[in-house]
């Protein structure tokens, strides 16, 4: 049973991504409250830092792709260009709402998560388009 959980593509992306969102709040965290950095500068700057642990965890850990590097890696880094602007827009909008920076980088993470499982899965780290993997 575990087995089968544990062999789904989509339960190993929503560890690797729990930890990747760890990674990135933890940056996002130390540059806006130890070293005093403007939200929008702090916001990007931890989620382009996270962008090396995220690819390496999902590629090898998650979707266990052997889709070449070069070509996965710049699908990644589009798809990344993408994801800093609409993190830095989420988590902006929701913290003057007066909800709060945690806030808008938690939604800003939810709505990610589930376009990234598409995105990772058919287009970045997919050896084959047509191929279907679980």
């Amino acid at each position: 049973m575990i087995r089968r959980v544990f062999g789904h593509s989509a339960v190993r992306y929503l560890i690797a991504g729990g930890a990747a969102f760890l990674v990135d709040l933890g940056l996002l965290a130390l540059f806006k409250n130890v070293l005093g950095w403007p939200l929008w500068l702090a916001t990007g700057v931890a989620f382009l830092l996270s962008f090396f642990f995220t690819y390496t965890v999902q590629k090898m850990f998650a979707f266990t792709s052997t889709a070449p590097h070069g070509i996965a890696v710049l699908k990644y880094a589009v798809l990344v260009a993408f994801n800093t602007a609409a993190s830095v827009l989420i988590v902006a909008s929701v913290d003057w709402t007066g909800a709060g920076w945690v806030a808008g980088k938690v939604i800003a993470t939810v709505a990610m998560t589930v376009w990234n499982y598409f995105a990772y899965r058919y287009w970045v780290f997919a050896e084959n388009p047509r191929e279907s993997r679980a």
